[in-house]
């Protein structure tokens, strides 16, 4: 399908599109080597046909569609789930399809309504609100357990931390880090996405899709 500005998020729950979900900082700039990945890893995702979704605003998540616009490919899309804060409230320009948010916990289901894959960069407090939010809702399987992948040094020693201390004590099961990936090169996590969306295509409807999972009314 070609990307249509007039598109609006209560749409894409009815269009079988294959949604990669970019999650990182919103204060990271342009200059940034950060951004610049960023942008590059999301170019490379959008030039096979997947969306990229983000959360619209500045930094990394403005980096995340910049790099789709780049891609120049019409079989992709650029979503934007903007939200109500003192900062970063408008979303950027780089945007095909946007919804503005009010509270953080509807922001957050929309995102994993429509995500087929995540990608967590290096961010604070709001990023790891989305990396667990996305981490517990595979755990407890109100979403399809969709990868999610750590991308950069940031997320190693987490990871260690909860194989050392949560995992350790039985307070999570080896099963709830099945679908966690720690990724340092683009092309782990690209094949990681590449992989997830080639089983996407070849099992058409039986495929897990979390808009259906999940229950979201648009």
């Amino acid at each position: 399908m070609k990307k249509d500005e007039k598109k609006t998020v209560a749409q894409e729950f009815y269009e079988k599109h294959f949604r990669v979900a970019i999650f990182g900082s919103a204060r990271i700039k342009p200059h940034d080597a950060l951004y610049k990945n960023v942008t590059d890893l999301a170019r490379a995702i959008a030039s096979e046909g997947i969306d990229i979704i983000t959360g619209g605003g500045p930094g990394l998540m403005e980096a995340a569609n910049l790099g789709q616009k780049l891609s120049g490919n019409t079989d992709s899309h650029s979503i934007g789930l903007t939200i109500e804060l003192p900062f970063e409230a408008q979303g950027n320009r780089h945007l095909d399809v946007k919804q503005h948010f009010e509270k953080f916990s509807d922001r957050l289901d929309h995102f994993m309504a429509l995500s087929n894959v995540v990608v967590v960069m290096p961010g604070g407090i709001g990023t790891c609100l989305e990396l667990f939010y996305s981490w517990q809702l595979t755990q407890v399987k109100h979403i399809c357990n969709i990868p999610i992948i750590l991308h950069g040094q940031m997320w190693s020693e987490l990871i260690q931390w909860v194989r050392q201390f949560p995992l350790e004590k039985s307070l999570l099961s080896a099963h709830d880090l099945q679908n966690i990936f720690c990724t340092q090169k683009d092309e782990e996590a690209l094949k990681i996405i590449r992989d997830t969306f080639q089983m996407y295509q070849e099992k058409g409807e039986s495929f897990c899709v979390n808009s259906k999972k999940y229950k979201l009314t648009p």
